[in-house]
């Protein structure tokens, strides 16, 4: 039975795409069917970028440390950098890498890019000099805008042929960029069947891909979220409590990460959203900017808002300004969510589902419902997304039952970058996006992700759900970060191990102790590894499970 949230929002998202409304929509004919789509996307980026830059011009849209910048000079700066790479011969379709930390100059790089035709082409800021060399070996790169560390490491590979160009972003944003303009290049005119990114997978199967995205995917994307902005506003408004401040939201993500790019940058031009740049993650200085620069809305992964709920000084920064603290890359424990709501005072929980190959649009779980329904990522993003779970033939199963789920939308990627074996893998005939995510549908259409598709320790016949025994670890109000995995067993096939990084003062027998209460005795992993830092994690943010397994079934080899 729909809640009554689901039912206001219904009604508010009809009115927001409805004729008269901001968002009208259309339909399109993609993979012989016929796909929602919003009828006043603009052409391009390039489109999109100058309409809203001169609408929020004198708005601030970047802090980075004490240097201001407004939609504006931004834009500016990203002209200048678009007419000075047609003028080096970047070409319609060129792919240029950006391999940076976030910065102003990362943003106005890329902007400039796509306005100057090119793909832009997100490299892993946190790759070495192998993987880099793989990537640009794979898509191409004509060129590639580099900061010192990742220049460095480019300067590493042997026999590199691609020019790179370094830029210091430590320095303003005009000095920064002034290696990338001087050029006075004509700029295409660009369409939506132009391509415009690329980004890599996160490669927890194997080599990372490179999912290439096109200027109409990416925008349909961007409007979506903006939809649902819209639809949260009407919400608020409608209950007396409309928003008093700006919007300003914080980059927390690295902008190689498809959560970073769509919803977080490219929404904010539409919305004239203040960014709150933080290089690298730290709990007192996010709080510390929150309070200073009234951050309104938070997203990052499912950690960064534990630590703020757990962190001894909260009580000492107002973060009253937050109306949500939303989450991406992987699900937020349902005991983490309950105690968000009970001990934040006022900002709601919020989690997202998408993936880089859907243009990070794919389902949301809000407020009440999220509480009423906190293991699940919620239903399809209205308007534009439909779900669809699937068996192993392609075909739907029935209501309820667990399958491979499956993504369509005028969002969607176009195909791997010189993969066409991986794309027509991915990609059903009806255009369905295979995400790889083992799920199902309850009666009110939510999504239940309960595994990866691979991602399944079979002991002794039994199978055992990685993400089902993570789960019951999270419950453990001393864990903070968990991965479970299979170690090879010569008499059941393989048993389950986990690795986690906990609060002082936990030890392991504890631990499996406590699992023993909340699951299957076969489910409890047989080894459980203690560590202090962080665990290790991919360009996407996602835990490195990979790299965790092969690490500790050597230990074990290794006796």
């Amino acid at each position: 039975m729909r809640s009554e949230l689901d039912r206001r929002m219904d009604s508010t998202m009809a009115q927001v795409t409805g004729a008269g409304g901001p968002l009208p929509l259309t339909t399109v004919e993609r993979h012989g069917v016929t796909l929602p789509a919003f009828a006043i996307a603009p052409p391009s980026l390039a489109h999109y970028f100058a309409h809203y830059a001169q609408e929020h011009r004198d708005t601030c849209f970047l802090v980075a440390g004490e240097e201001r910048l407004t939609f504006g000079e931004v834009y500016g700066v990203a002209a200048e950098i678009a007419r000075s790479l047609v003028a080096r011969g970047i070409d319609r379709g060129d792919r240029v890498g950006i391999a940076a930390r976030n910065s102003p100059v990362w943003i106005a790089a890329y902007m400039g890019v796509l306005m100057a035709g090119g793909i832009a082409t997100l490299l892993n800021g946190w790759w070495q000099a192998e993987e880099f060399a793989a990537a640009l070996d794979d898509v191409g790169c004509a060129l590639v805008v580099a900061d010192g560390p990742r220049a460095e490491r480019l300067a590493a590979i042997e026999g590199l042929a691609v020019p790179v160009v370094r830029v210091d972003d430590r320095l303003p944003l005009a000095q920064a960029a002034a290696p990338l303009t001087g050029g006075e290049g004509v700029l295409p005119e660009l369409g939506p069947g132009d391509a415009a990114t690329i980004l890599f997978t996160s490669g927890s199967t194997g080599r990372s891909k490179g999912a290439l995205a096109d200027h109409g995917s990416v925008l349909q994307a961007t409007l979506n979220f903006l939809a649902q902005a819209l639809m949260v506003l009407g919400l608020a408004t409608e209950d007396g409590d409309a928003p008093t401040l700006p919007p300003a939201t914080m980059l927390t993500l690295p902008l190689f990460h498809i959560t970073a790019m769509v919803p977080v940058l490219l929404q904010s031009f539409a919305m004239g959203r203040k960014l709150v740049l933080l290089p690298k993650w730290d709990t007192r200085e996010a709080m510390r900017l929150i309070e200073r620069e009234k951050v309104t809305y938070f997203v990052g992964v499912p950690l960064m808002s534990y630590e703020i709920l757990n962190h001894p000084e909260r009580a000492a920064f107002d973060l009253s300004t937050v109306t949500d603290f939303a989450a991406g890359g992987a699900p937020r424990p349902p005991e983490h969510v309950r105690r968000m709501d009970a001990e934040l005072g006022g900002p709601a929980p919020l989690i997202g589902y998408g993936l880089t190959e859907t243009n990070a649009a794919g389902t949301a779980n809000w407020r009440s419902n999220y509480l009423a329904k906190p293991d699940s990522a919620g239903r399809a993003s209205a308007p534009l997304i439909e779900l669809a779970i699937l068996d192993e033939a392609g075909r739907p199963v029935p209501q309820g039952a667990r399958g491979e789920v499956a993504i369509r939308s005028v969002a969607n990627f176009r195909e791997y970058w010189n993969n066409p074996a991986a794309t027509a893998a991915a990609i059903t005939a009806d255009g369905f996006f295979r995400t790889g995510d083992i799920g199902y549908l309850d009666a009110d259409d939510y999504l239940f992700i309960v595994d990866r598709k691979k991602d399944i320790i079979i002991r002794g016949g039994e199978n055992i759900s990685c993400l089902e025994v993570e789960a019951a670890l999270y419950a453990h109000p001393a864990v903070r970060e968990a991965a479970v995995f299979g170690l090879v067993d010569e008499r059941l096939g393989e048993v389950p191990a986990a690795v986690v990084h906990a609060e002082p003062g936990v030890d392991a027998a504890a631990l499996q102790a406590f699992l023993g209460e909340h699951i299957a005795a076969f489910k409890v992993p047989v080894r459980l590894w203690l560590v202090d830092a962080p665990l290790p994690r991919l360009g996407t943010e996602k835990i490195d499970k990979v790299a965790l397994r092969a690490e500790y079934r050597a230990l074990v080899a290794a006796g």
